[in-house]
């Protein structure tokens, strides 16, 4: 772990180069997919992970974990990853299932360095990784048609580096990027194979779902 957020951005700037982005990653509705959420007791300074791994066709739940640890790194804006990554990794180990495709609750390449959560934990497990955001970092966008389905492009300079994606008719987009080992249309597609009548994927809402009752119970 850095010990303060210049050091945390050299760490970034040197893992990003592991990216892999030339890769289509797995087809949605086939395998697993897993949500990462955590939740926060900052009184406490407690941190809670969840891990759940769904069947990708189904989205029946397959496996579960949690972890509990202590935040050891203030919140920087563009460095949450250092607050979470060693608490979600530990819930990842727990696991009984192959997780497959990791969703997580943030971002991956739509980051100002290039290199949020989603793009993190893929370096540092190996597994296909995507970011479904509620909201976008900083970058601009056109708003996506009202359908489901309609997205526009999140552009920082002229580059793509994510999606708005409309996940319900006449609802708020979502903000999707790649993490790791995945392509953007691929991202996007298996964004919308877990969204089925929600806004946020099942993987989100499932793991948000366990995060909070696991706080609740570690706290009493």
């Amino acid at each position: 772990m850095p010990s303060d957020a210049a050091e945390a951005r050299a760490v970034q700037d040197a893992l990003r180069a592991r990216v892999i982005l030339d890769e289509p990653g797995p087809p949605p509705g086939r395998g697993h997919v897993t949500g990462v959420d955590v939740a926060y007791d900052d009184d406490r300074d407690l941190v809670v992970a969840a891990a759940v791994v769904l069947d990708a066709a189904t989205l029946e739940t397959v496996a579960e974990a949690t972890a509990t640890g202590r935040v050891t790194f203030p919140y920087v804006p563009g460095l949450l990853a250092f607050r979470e990554i060693p608490t979600v990794l530990a819930a990842l180990e727990k696991l009984t299932a192959d997780p497959g495709l990791v969703v997580c609750d943030g971002y991956g390449r739509a980051h100002p360095r290039r290199f949020g959560l989603a793009s993190h934990l893929g370096v540092l497990t190996g597994l296909p990784v995507i970011g479904v955001a509620k909201n976008p970092f900083t970058f601009t966008h056109e708003p996506p048609g009202p359908r489901r389905g309609d997205q526009s492009p999140l552009l920082d300079d002229g580059e793509e580096v994510g999606r708005a994606v409309r996940t319900k008719d006449a609802t708020k987009p979502v903000y999707v990027s790649v993490g790791h080992r995945i392509g953007l249309d691929n991202a996007v597609a298996h964004t919308l194979a877990l969204a089925r009548g929600f806004r946020q994927p099942e993987t989100t809402r499932r793991a948000d779902a366990l995060c909070r009752r696991a706080l609740r119970e570690a706290t009493g």
